[in-house]
């Protein structure tokens, strides 16, 4: 069950709305990187947790909708960003046919910001922001990852955090309104945070004891001589650089890591004639 605030998480102000800089804002709302993501990420991970405690499912569920007042700030930012914004063909024309554009709404609007505004944000929406990207595709949960593994689950969400601090950084160096560097600095600081929650989980849960994952198969099942070798890949067959990868113990403590130029250990392979009801040309049959 859950139970909604109408008061935002932080506050979200804008001083000189840029639809470019909402068309911007929607990758941090439905891209991959985006806090539609990990929302549904951190949902049906918990959803999905088993296990003696339930202390890691309600810890993904905190931080889950937590997210969700991430995605109501972004929005909200996005439809203060869009107000002023052209809403006819001819003002958009206008706004754009000059070097420094006209004046809309009591204030100068660059060029670039009209052209880059995302007419989805006019035609489907109504000024308002969408669960989409900043090219306007909708967001299609293709990397939402809840393998019901928690180690592995854990390493997913570093990721996502990561990529989607990245994001917000890119963002904040992109923006040119205070009270939207401010809302981004408090995005990023919370992306800090869950970077460190996600690898305080896999440290609790015994690094090297997590790998390989899943650490519940039998090692002696898998072809050992190949568990902690680099494969070399230069045609030539100069050896890589040597770096933590290849050398020394491996962080599972169980091998000890060591390089192998990769040679051709299967033959070619042979398929058997085409079918005669494949539609294949008869020289296949």
């Amino acid at each position: 069950m859950y139970f909604h605030d109408p008061r935002l998480q932080y506050p979200v102000r804008v001083e000189t709305p840029d639809p470019l800089f909402a068309r911007q804002l929607q990758q941090a709302i439905g891209g991959i990187e985006g806090e539609i993501r990990v929302c549904l990420q951190y949902f049906f991970q918990a959803w999905g947790a088993r296990g003696p405690t339930t202390k890691y499912r309600d810890m993904l569920l905190h931080t889950a909708t937590e997210e969700i007042g991430h995605i109501e700030m972004l929005a909200t930012a996005v439809a203060l960003n869009l107000e002023n914004a052209p809403t006819t063909l001819q003002e958009s024309a206008v706004q754009s046919s000059s070097l420094v554009s006209s004046v809309l709404g009591g204030g100068e609007r660059p060029r670039h910001m009209v052209e880059g505004m995302l007419q989805k944000h006019l035609l489907s929406t109504g000024m308002a922001a969408f669960p989409g990207n900043s090219d306007g595709l909708p967001f299609d949960c293709s990397h939402v990852y809840a393998s019901g593994n928690l180690a592995g689950d854990m390493f997913a969400n570093v990721t996502a955090e990561a990529t989607g601090r990245t994001l917000a950084v890119r963002l904040f160096n992109a923006a040119h309104d205070p009270g939207m560097k401010d809302m981004l600095s408090f995005l990023i600081a919370r992306d800090t945070m869950h970077q460190q929650q996600w690898l305080a989980v896999i440290e609790e849960l015994g690094a090297g004891k997590a790998l390989p994952i899943p650490n519940s198969f039998d090692q002696s099942q898998e072809k050992q001589a190949f568990s902690y070798a680099f494969f070399a890949t230069r045609a030539d067959g100069a050896p890589p650089p040597e770096g933590r990868f290849n050398t020394g113990k491996s962080l599972d403590g169980r091998g000890t890591f060591s390089t192998q130029q990769a040679e051709p250990m299967g033959d070619v392979p042979v398929l058997g004639p085409a079918r005669p009801d494949s539609g294949a040309q008869s020289e296949q049959m």
